[in-house]
């Protein structure tokens, strides 16, 4: 018989997007094969305190009652069995998940994990520094203006002119390190810069600026790791006025057209892009790219990365897997053994040190 994986789910953490992390963390426990794998699932609280918990799905009351433990959850402490896990699946969106904290964590442990390493998790959870990345490389990015908290206290006025004058309106304003479109604002009259920019501040010291492309949503999942590949695109076709935290998580009035109706060559760059960002960041295991294809040229930008794409019942990360042939269980197969294999090149790096 085959030996059966020992997984330990990472889920919930600091970040904004703690509630879709849960979501996402249900979805992968619910179809991970129990023939093939024992999960072990560990709940990290909006404090950081961890704690061991039935599965994603435990009460409210479980998950906010009980001792809590050390954030290193293998170490073998007083009154509480020792955690091991052959594989370890962090689903924790958003910073103190997505940014390579908690690869750092898991690489100081010499633990293999599922999804990108520290430097990729961090160039990939700061949009500013994604950019600035992609930009260096001549791949295409919007247009964009990387602004500080700081000097947005000492002059507001000047850093208002420095966005009129790179910019004509609509433009989009958002925090450089979250997901999810929290605290991002679609800018449309000059009476709504400050505000927009206020609420951006509140969720990081540095934002971005962006002009805002009329056109298509776009996005593409990529898996692998030296050699990665990428799914058909799909295309996000949002009910509000851009696709906004409410309608990717509360209204569910947003519309997906999955596979993308693209013609074949625009499907092709949509695909080679995803990996050259993918690369540019050196990710590992999964990333979706998510893309703008604006109207008036038919340009292709590159928006962003997400290297712990949601993986909810809706999420587009498996969705375009299924469409391209690899069902959700399937993907998640691959997704650890990605996570071992690249453990084990790691391992055999440092014994020829």
């Amino acid at each position: 018989m085959k030996k059966i994986l020992s997984v330990v789910l990472l889920f919930g953490g600091r970040s904004a997007e703690h509630d879709i992390s849960i979501i996402s963390a249900r979805a992968i426990f619910k179809n991970l094969d129990p023939q093939k794998y024992k999960i072990t699932s560990i709940y990290i609280t909006r404090k950081g305190e961890w704690k061991q918990v039935s599965s994603p799905f435990a009460s409210a009351r479980e998950l906010k009652s009980g001792p809590t433990f050390s954030f290193l959850p293998w170490l073998k402490l007083a009154g509480r069995p020792e955690i091991r896990g052959t594989v370890y699946f962090p689903i924790l969106h958003g910073p103190y998940g997505e940014d390579g904290t908690i690869q750092g964590l898991l690489e100081m442990a010499d633990v293999p994990y599922v999804g990108a390493p520290v430097l990729a998790s961090a160039i990939g959870m700061d949009k500013a520094i994604f950019k600035n990345l992609l930009s260096q490389l001549g791949l295409p990015v919007v247009p964009y203006l990387i602004l500080g908290e700081d000097d947005w206290k000492e002059n507001p006025s000047a850093i208002e002119k420095a966005i009129y004058s790179k910019f004509q309106l609509p433009v989009f304003v958002k925090p450089a390190n979250l997901g999810s479109s929290v605290g991002i604002s679609k800018v449309k009259n000059k009476k709504d810069l400050k505000p927009a920019l206020e609420l951006a501040f509140r969720y990081d010291r540095k934002i971005l600026v962006e002009k805002a492309i009329t056109g298509q949503e776009i996005e593409c999942s990529v898996l692998g790791n030296e050699q990665p590949i990428a799914s058909l695109p799909g295309e996000v076709i949002p009910h509000r006025e851009f696709y906004d935290y409410a309608d990717k998580y509360l209204e569910g009035k947003t519309q997906f057209r999955i596979p993308a109706d693209l013609p074949e060559p625009l499907t092709k760059d949509v695909q080679r892009l995803a990996i050259a960002a993918f690369k540019a960041i050196d990710a590992c295991g999964m990333a979706r790219v998510d893309f703008f294809l604006e109207k008036s040229t038919n340009k292709l930008y590159i928006n962003e990365i997400n290297t712990i794409p949601g993986f909810t019942e809706i999420s587009m990360y498996p969705k375009l897997w299924e469409v391209s042939g690899l069902s959700f269980k399937d993907l998640l197969d691959r997704l650890i053994e990605l996570a071992l294999e690249r453990h084990r090149l790691k391992k055999r790096c440092l014994e020829r040190t």
